[in-house]
């Protein structure tokens, strides 16, 4: 049996652990420079608040259905997934972490009629502990507890467990999924899919296996198999390694200032690259791309991307900076002003048994040696302690008008009890 343990909006509440009030009240949070909206209470779902809309058209709806609203504080948030992880950790054999607020569980030597109260304790300790609420999904494959989570969430009846083993139970509620909410199953497969009208997850397991194979690939007949019961999607204990790392930021306002976005895309080049090494592997390809902000409709628009295959595939934020700067020369045009960028490193391979160029008059061990110091550096004095001349020594101010404390990191930001 596999269990998939997800937060319910988890960022909403984090910030509901160290307010109380905010229970019931419609809360959204937002993202960088308080953009987005990018998490929501069930509350604001219900006044019609969608994800990814832009908040200053909210502005009305925020002052008349009195909505709480918060800047993105990632800090706070990582740790209270650390917490939550941690203590799945303690519970179950093994845990497959999957993002920031969901982790599947390994539920190997748990007994089947144990199954069920043990779910329900599960979420009760992680909610006393942490404070945060939990969604538990069980059943036979990864599939299928992805399904019985979501239910976990729309039925707060459940309690924080949805135990989903019975072939007709599993039958009754396949009828009813939709097959575009199926874990895995992109908006191209969806739109094939109803073509055939193929609408539930439970007409998707009446089809013939070679149907599905010879137009989903190996990937989805093993999610056709999964849905009926056959657990074929592997547990990994260690997280695999990203194929591409990037970087982008939409920023606090316009910028038409060369030597500014060059510092900007310094700073994100440098926070990819040090992903980059702490996976051990080195980058094939660069790009990098800016663009306007399109909602000014009366402003000039632009978009323009540049791709680089490098001579040499590196890790070094030195080499990959000046590629990126190299770039970003060919993509900049005065007189226009940007509201976002981002690098994006691809091709990428490990560190160890890569081909080298037989004219590369690059000292490869001395710039590893030079990387690695840096990378020491930060991690004991903090990020950014040390940066490339490019970067510039200010981080760039960003708007968060709404940001809580770092509660749990920061001793001087530590709940204060009055008496």
């Amino acid at each position: 049996m596999y269990g998939l343990a997800d937060c319910n909006n988890f960022y909403v509440s984090c910030e509901r652990v160290f307010d109380p009030s905010l229970e019931g009240r419609p809360v959204i949070v937002l993202s960088n420079n308080d953009g987005c909206v990018i998490a929501r209470s069930n509350e604001a779902k219900r006044l019609g608040i969608k994800m990814g809309q832009p908040c200053y058209q909210l502005r009305e709806l925020i002052g008349r259905e009195n909505v709480a609203v918060f800047s993105a504080n990632f800090i706070l948030y990582g740790d209270m997934s650390r917490r939550v992880m941690s203590l799945l950790r303690k519970a179950v054999p093994a845990t497959e972490v999957y993002s920031i607020d969901e982790a599947f569980l390994d539920l190997t030597g748990v007994e089947a009629e144990r199954l069920d109260e043990f779910g329900h304790r599960l979420a009760r300790t992680v909610r006393r502990h942490t404070g945060i609420p939990i969604s538990i999904g069980i059943a036979p494959t990864k599939t299928l507890a992805k399904i019985a989570s979501k239910l976990c969430k729309q039925y707060p009846k459940l309690n924080g467990c949805c135990y989903m083993h019975r072939p007709e139970d599993i039958e009754k509620v396949l009828r009813r999924f939709p097959i575009g909410d199926v874990w895995g199953v992109g908006r191209r497969w969806v739109q094939m899919l109803e073509r055939h009208d193929i609408r539930t997850a439970w007409d998707f397991t009446l089809l013939p296996p070679d149907w599905v194979r010879s137009r989903m690939s190996v990937v989805g007949l093993r999610m056709w198999r999964e849905l009926r019961g056959e657990a074929c999607i592997g547990f990994e204990q260690h997280p695999a390694d990203k194929k591409q790392i990037a970087t982008t930021r939409t920023f606090d306002r316009d910028i038409d200032d060369f030597e500014e976005l060059h510092r900007r895309i310094a700073q994100y080049v440098a926070a990819a690259a040090e992903k980059l090494r702490r996976q051990h592997s080195l980058c094939g390809e660069i790009g990098v791309f800016i663009l306007t902000n399109r909602h000014k409709e009366n402003m000039p628009q632009y978009y323009e991307n540049r791709l680089l295959k490098l001579p040499v595939p590196t890790d070094s934020t030195l080499e990959l900076t000046a590629h990126a700067v190299r770039l970003l020369r060919q993509v900049f045009r005065p007189g226009i002003a940007y509201k976002r960028a981002g690098v994006v490193l691809s091709d990428l391979r490990s560190k160890s048994g890569v081909q080298t160029d037989l004219f590369d008059a690059t000292d490869r061990a001395k710039l590893d040696s030079l990387m690695k110091a840096v990378d020491a550096l930060n991690d004991r004095f903090g990020r950014h302690r040390l940066v490339t001349a490019a970067e510039g020594f200010e981080p760039f101010k960003m708007n968060r008008n709404h940001l809580s404390q770092e509660y749990t990191t920061d001793w001087k930001q530590i709940v204060k009890i009055k008496t």
